[in-house]
């Protein structure tokens, strides 16, 4: 019995040691007993897949499973990183430190010595081939070239020399290779701003391939790449040099590619969404933004996190055009410039041209900084008819009182955070939330900050009145 469970452990352990694939380095650079960690990617995140330490030659070994395939990197205690692929090869470098790839070198690992040699490669042909393109423009445009057509041709030939010599390594990379899809995704992601700079006339088709892409393939989830692709994708398009109407009919394309692409993913649909939801904000392309979030809450097929559909539920039912619900001022109320007889009682009872509704409390960390902001341009505001009202969700009427005296507009508080009738009315999910309404309650627009609101009476009111 003792010989049969011997022989059993035995068996186990060869299968554990056998399904791992292993890292070994020698780096010259680098201090005894330093710390070098492998990391990997799932979707937005990475993981730490291995830890050791170097011992006196600075050697070490680092181990990784078939279920890390796909794109890691090492990191030191400086928090470099050396990229490699975790193909279930086994893996030896060698070289100075994490901290200068250059000086490292791979004797062994098929697909990471063939990515080594393309990133020298396709860096030297990209920096030739935006020489050659320079030298193309001159040739065609200048008039002191123009007629000379021997070097137009030969400068075209060896734009299509070189862009044909780099398709023929991709070509060439073995099938079914995790390298022989990451690689031409990682041209593409790399190319976006030199395409937009001085080859608008591929911008077409790097759209196209960007369509294309499946985000529910494995090898995207494990690349590293998820975030990269999405913002490069967008980022191509806003910078394309259309205008803005056919910038936005172009990201309502490719939100409907992407979405359709993830819609039976529920965690992958869920992250995404929310990603690319953050990234539109950020860049003030609400337009797009809004699409998104009607795209996604109309498909029936989708299962969407609580917070998130009540992020994308707010620009279902408070989108620019729709009238904003009246707003009844219960609870404490400061109004400096107000007389006690004329304190107004709702937000209808306002007659100002334009009213800044504020969302936000003394526990948000970006509130106060916020609010310090319209503080400062306040009166500038007030004298282009602008009101602004700050809806509290603060709790403690202390606390309240405390943060919203110091503030010169009016400010209200009924104490219930996010329980709050108005709260919900305005489908507030997070602080701080701005709504700019006009005098018949319209929403005229959706800011992301104070400083955007800035630059909207700076524009919009002040500009457009000179």
């Amino acid at each position: 019995m003792k010989k049969t469970v011997s022989c059993i452990i035995f068996c186990l352990c060869g299968f554990l040691v056998c399904s791992q694939n292993r890292i070994t380095g020698v780096f010259e650079d680098i201090d005894t007993n330093e710390q070098v960690s492998l990391w990997g990617f799932n979707g937005f995140e990475t993981y730490c897949i291995d830890s050791t330490y170097t011992n006196e030659t600075g050697s070490f070994v680092l181990n990784y499973s078939p279920n890390d395939y796909g794109m890691g990197y090492l990191s030191d205690k400086n928090k470099n990183s050396f990229f490699i692929i975790l193909s279930g090869e086994t893996i030896e470098l060698k070289g100075g430190s994490i901290g200068f790839p250059s000086t490292i070198e791979i004797p062994r690992g098929n697909e990471n010595i063939l990515y080594d040699q393309y990133a020298s490669e396709h860096l030297k042909r990209e920096q030739t081939l935006s020489a050659w393109v320079y030298l193309k423009k001159i040739y065609s445009s200048d008039s002191l070239f123009s007629t000379h057509t021997v070097p137009q041709t030969a400068i075209e030939n060896e734009i299509k020399r070189i862009k044909a010599e780099d398709n023929a390594f991709l070509s060439g990379l073995p099938q079914n290779s995790f390298i022989s899809w990451y690689l031409p995704v990682r041209k593409l992601v790399s190319s976006v701003s030199t395409i937009a700079q001085y080859r608008h006339e591929e911008i077409p088709r790097a759209i196209s391939e960007f369509r294309k892409i499946n985000y529910t393939d494995l090898r995207m989830q494990k690349s590293g790449l998820l975030g990269q692709v999405i913002e490069s994708h967008f980022w191509l398009i806003e910078n394309s040099g259309s205008s803005i109407d056919s910038v936005y009919s172009e990201m309502n394309l490719s939100i409907d590619s992407l979405i359709n692409n993830i819609v039976y993913d529920k965690k992958l649909l869920n992250e995404i969404t929310n990603y690319l939801f953050k990234l539109l904000e950020q860049h003030s392309l609400f337009q797009a933004s809004e699409y998104l979030a009607l795209k996604v809450l109309n498909e029936a097929a989708c299962t969407l996190d609580e917070d998130l559909e009540k992020q994308l539920e707010s620009y279902r039912s408070m989108k620019i055009g729709n009238i904003a619900p009246n707003i009844i001022f219960s609870g404490d109320i400061y109004a400096p410039g107000f007389y006690n007889e004329n304190l107004p009682k709702q937000l209808s009872e306002l007659e100002s041209p334009f009213i800044l509704l504020v969302f936000a409390a003394s526990w948000c960390p970006h509130c106060p900084g916020e609010l310090s902001t319209i503080t400062r341009t306040y009166q500038k505001w007030k004298n282009q008819g602008v009101e602004v009202v700050f809806i509290s969700l603060d709790e403690d009427p202390g606390v309240f009182q405390n943060f919203a005296s110091v503030f010169p507009f009016i400010s209200i508080c009924d104490y219930k955070k996010w329980n709050s009738k108005v709260v919900n009315d305005y489908h507030v999910f997070a602080t701080p939330t701005f709504f700019l309404l006009d005098n018949n309650r319209e929403i005229l627009l959706r800011p992301n900050s104070a400083t955007q609101m800035e630059a909207w009476v700076d524009w919009f009111l002040i500009q457009n009145k000179n």
